[in-house]
This record gives structure tokens, C-alpha cells and sequence, in this order.
């Protein structure tokens, strides 16, 4: 059993990036006339690539092998992507965080003392303090939108979508903090929420597809409906009986990792036609990857 401070640590390397990014692709979605909204995403990038640089410097040593080799925390294209991104859309990526992701050494860590154990309670009341107010940035931002009162280049389904991982993270900290114990209600739920995460990635990415791109456009509708089948078959299963339909979610997200996978090399190839930032592609393959640790834990 992993203690509080390598599973918090570990929570962070992975939604602590997502956040960053999700408010990266925020502020590169509004117009230039939108100076406030660009002004408070830009807020947020910020407190959470503090907050991340915090961590990498903090858990060398301190996190597990499986964590830090699933791809989830970087993949081979994080690097390139960055700055492909950055180059793209002239706002800045610090590239030096991924540089030392990719030094860090795994660890098991024994012996944890009081400072650590406070320490990591600092920091995530801190994180779940920036998640308040992420949320209720992302809450807001929806709002405006399904008003029209407020214009992006982002869909709807995906400021939703990365409302629901930001709720995720908050939750996943308060059940830390709580000391909580993981039910196997609460390991069908996780599945269930993951299911439908993959679903949002290939239903958003299918519109972000050039159209002529008929073939992977076919391929990533697929997946869409895989998921929405599994989803639907998870709600009729009890709890106790999530093996069988385990086993098949793994088969299908091993597929669609190697789908991101082709995809990510692709668009930082520029040999896919589409509206996809380069770490968007990326995002989405380390989301993947973390899924895959889950369902093989």
C-alpha cells in the first residue's frame, strides 16, 4: 500500500501538469479581446507550473518506478510538443520542468518524518485551494458561453471535459486528506469516469480533424463508440462483477494509446492535417497512459 506522501506526490505530477495545460489551452482559445479572461487563464498556467515545478523538485527519489515509466508524466513527444506549442502560439512553456521529469529517479519512500508528512499536507491544501478557483473559472467560463456572452476556439464538451478532471484532482485530495479508503464502488466509479474521458478525447479530436483526414476521422469514431458502449454496459454491472468488463476497457485503451500514440508523432511531424495543438496530442496520450496504470493496479 502506498503511503500519503508518494500518492500525493504522484497525484500531483500527473493532474498538477493537466491543470497547467488545461489553463494554457484556455488562454490560447480566447480572442484578444477577451483581456480578462486571457489575463485570469494566464493566472492560473502560472500558479500551477509553480505548483508542479514545486513537486518535480520535491519527489525526485520519492515516487514509484510504474508512476514515473507509464508515460504519463512525460512521453517521448512532451518536449517537442512544447515547444512546437509555444512557437505556435506565442505564449510560453517552461521546457525545464519537463527536463527534470525526465531526470527524476524512482524511489520507495520509508521512514516518512512529521515535516514531510506537513509539508505535503501544505501543499496539497494548496493545490485544492488553486483547484477552488480553477473550477470556479471553468464554471464561469461555460456559463458565459452557453449565453453567448463569450467567444472561444475551444468546444463547449471540452471546457466540460476539463471542468470534470479539475472536480477529479480536488476529490482525489480530499479523500487523501480524509485518509479515505478506496471502495470497490469507488473503483467502478473511477473506471466509469476515465470511459468517459476517452469517449470526450475522440469525440472533440474527431472534430478537430481536418475533414479530409477521412481514415483517422473513421478510426477515432470508433473509439467514441466503444467507450459509450462500455460506459453503458459498466452502469448495468454491479461492482463486484467489473473484471470481465476490465479486462475489455483494457484491451480497447491499449488500442487507443497506440491510436494517440500514431496521432501525437503525426501532428508533431506535421504529417496530420487538423486544429490540434501539438500538446493537446500529447495531453491526451499521457491521459491514456495513466489510464493504463489504473486498470493494471
Amino acid at each position: 500500500m502506498k503511503n500519503y506522501v508518494t500518492v500525493s506526490l504522484e497525484t500531483h505530477l500527473f493532474f498538477g501538469r493537466n491543470m497547467k495545460e488545461h489553463a494554457f489551452f484556455l488562454l490560447a482559445g480566447f480572442p484578444e479581446k477577451e483581456e480578462a479572461f486571457r489575463q485570469e487563464a494566464d493566472r492560473f498556467r502560472g500558479e500551477f507550473e509553480e505548483l508542479l515545478e514545486i513537486v518535480v523538485k520535491s519527489a525526485d527519489g520519492m515516487v514509484s518506478h510504474e508512476v514515473l515509466h507509464s508515460g504519463e508524466v512525460f512521453t517521448e513527444f512532451t518536449e517537442t510538443a512544447e515547444r512546437q506549442t509555444s512557437r505556435l502560439t506565442g505564449i510560453p512553456i517552461d521546457s525545464c520542468i519537463t527536463q527534470a521529469e525526465q531526470r527524476m529517479q524512482a524511489g520507495t519512500v520509508r521512514g516518512i518524518s512529521r515535516e514531510q508528512m506537513q509539508w505535503v499536507r501544505r501543499l496539497n491544501q494548496r493545490a485544492i485551494q488553486l483547484l477552488n478557483g480553477l473550477i470556479a473559472f471553468k464554471e464561469r467560463i461555460l456559463r458565459e458561453v452557453g449565453t453567448c456572452r463569450l467567444y472561444t476556439f475551444n468546444y463547449p464538451l471540452l471546457i466540460e471535459h476539463i471542468l470534470r478532471e479539475a472536480r477529479m484532482y480536488r476529490q482525489i485530495l480530499m479523500n487523501l486528506e480524509r485518509n479515505a479508503c478506496f471502495s470497490m464502488q469507488e473503483m467502478r466509479e473511477t473506471e466509469m469516469f476515465w470511459n468517459q474521458i476517452m469517449m470526450e478525447h475522440a469525440q472533440f479530436i474527431r472534430g478537430l480533424l481536418d475533414p479530409t483526414e477521412c481514415e483517422l476521422i473513421d478510426t477515432v469514431d470508433g473509439f467514441a463508440k466503444d467507450y459509450c458502449r462500455l460506459l453503458e454496459e459498466a452502469k448495468k454491472q454491479d461492482c463486484r462483477a467489473m473484471e470481465g468488463l476490465t479486462r475489455k476497457t483494457m484491451e480497447t485503451t491499449e488500442q487507443y494509446r497506440d491510436f494517440k500514440a500514431a496521432g501525437a508523432k503525426g501532428i508533431t511531424e506535421c504529417e496530420i492535417r487538423s486544429i490540434i495543438l501539438p500538446l493537446l496530442a500529447d495531453h491526451v496520450l499521457r491521459e491514456a497512459n495513466h489510464y493504463l496504470r489504473l486498470l493494471s493496479e
